[in-house]
């Protein structure tokens, strides 16, 4: 299988080739761990996960090493500590065990490496240190700032030049700053927050700094892949590049940078701050976690993809689709495959899940019309194998559509659905309309299909 990746840094597609096939290594950011993680925040999650997989069907699992930083320490992380009168270890320990559950109901891997800021503290100071060695960082009033005027590449990944980045930019206006565009490494704790040792004096890292210690810690540089959202170009990839190739004069810090596009709520980003949010930790509770995760594949990972209820059906109804193709082949025994050329192709463009979902029914097309068992065999063999690779088509088909239904709910709806198929031969459509108003408030959804009627739970 070949894999073709959109690189930020060039603007273009290009062929992925790892730097040691036996140790092929990416780094995703991941949460602050303040609050309950949104639906926009699980892009990234869903997409980087996803080519993890691939990852791990190229090369094998043991080979690909992925780490997935967590920031436990911060404003934020700091102000609800307070405001609960708790150790900031309380408040993360809280929405990390949130963040991890919703994570798993999406379908992610736990990343091989997850590691955190207040336990890089060591690392994080001795890269500040190496940067003021370097003449690339200075301290000041406390503070230890990056000196963005050392660093002739600043401005490569994001394509802009320093002034543009400053206009464009909340920097803060600091009288400590040499430049204004200047960004700070180290700075000191307010009184009764969390704070470390240091030679600069006790306090704690800036974000920046975090990401690209725990790299250096968990994966060494340069490493083959660096991910995220595309917001984080600039400033924090930005900045994080700068500083990691600067603390050792390297030549190269991600050899690929990949970066997925907005989750949009009507026309903005969805953010906290805007208040047009929806909580992952409340939706999984309502919504199956497979199909939260198609209707977050359903557009191309770097495109924008608008949030709505009707994405959401959609999902769960093409996933309707290829359980009812599953349970209706439930004769079939066949041996394990692997995934069809046509799907790994699909996936291998830059991580093309439209076009590998369309892979997907054209199999449980071919499962629902072929004649020859084997044909219909080989079709149910390599549409479980390409759901798996994308981490679909994990539950079992009955449990899919009448998960958490008794046996008395069980009997009774199809009970109904006897009357009325009854019914409907009979052209008797008032009956039928009762029966199927009588179905919805059991929240029983009825398909009906060429094969006859069929039912799930909403």
């Amino acid at each position: 299988m070949n894999l073709i990746l959109h690189d930020t840094m060039t603007g273009e597609k290009r062929p992925f080739v790892p730097r040691d096939r036996k140790r092929v290594t990416m780094y995703v950011c991941g949460p602050t761990v303040y609050n309950y993680s949104h639906i926009g925040n699980f892009r990234p999650v869903v997409a980087f996960d996803l080519l993890f997989r691939v990852l791990r069907h190229i090369y094998g699992e043991g080979a690909v090493i992925y780490a997935a930083n967590i920031t436990d320490v911060d404003d934020k992380i700091n102000a609800k500590a307070a405001a609960e009168g708790v150790p900031i270890g309380v408040i993360t320990s809280r929405y990390l065990e949130a963040y991890h559950a919703d994570s798993a109901a999406l379908g992610a891997l736990p990343p091989t490496f997850e590691p955190r800021a207040t336990e890089t503290i060591d690392a994080i100071v001795a890269m500040i240190g190496r940067l003021v060695h370097n003449n690339a960082a200075y301290a000041a009033e406390g503070h230890v700032l990056f000196n963005t005027q050392t660093y002739a590449g600043y401005g490569e990944l994001s394509g802009r030049a320093l002034d543009d980045m400053i206009a464009g930019a909340r920097v803060e206006v600091a009288p400590y700053k040499q430049h204004p565009a200047d960004f700070v490494l180290w700075k000191p704790s307010k009184s009764s927050e969390p704070e470390w040792a240091s030679p600069w004096g006790a306090g704690r890292p800036g974000w920046h700094i975090e990401c690209s210690a725990m790299i250096e810690q968990t994966l060494g540089l340069p490493i083959d892949i660096h991910g995220g959202g595309i917001d984080l170009v600039f400033p924090h990839h930005e900045n994080e590049r700068a500083q990691g190739l600067c603390a050792d004069h390297a030549e190269t810090y991600s050899n690929y940078w990949l970066h997925n596009g907005f989750l949009t709520f009507g026309e903005e980003k969805m953010s906290k701050s805007l208040g047009n949010v929806v909580l992952a930790h409340d939706l999984v509770t309502k919504v199956a976690g497979e199909a939260v995760r198609w209707a977050l594949l359903s557009g191309h990972y770097r495109q924008p993809l608008d949030w709505t209820g009707e994405l959401l059906e959609q999902a769960r109804k093409a996933l309707d689709r290829l359980y009812g193709a599953l349970r209706r082949a439930a004769d079939l025994k066949p041996e394990p495959a692997k995934p069809p050329e046509a799907f790994l192709e699909a996936l291998g463009d830059d991580l093309n899940s439209p076009r590998a979902f369309a892979e997907l029914f054209a199999l449980a097309k071919t499962l629902e019309t072929a004649t020859a068992a084997g044909e219909r065999a080989k079709a149910k063999a390599e549409l479980l194998a390409a759901g798996g690779l994308m981490g679909f088509l994990q539950a079992d088909p009955e449990t899919w559509f009448q998960g958490g239904a008794d046996e008395g709910l069980k009997d009774k709806v199809e009970g109904l659905l006897a009357e009325r198929i009854a019914a409907r031969a009979a052209k008797d459509w008032p009956t039928a309309d009762r029966i199927r108003a009588e179905l919805d408030a059991l929240n029983v959804v009825v398909m009906d299909s060429a094969e006859g009627a069929t039912w799930r739970l909403k």
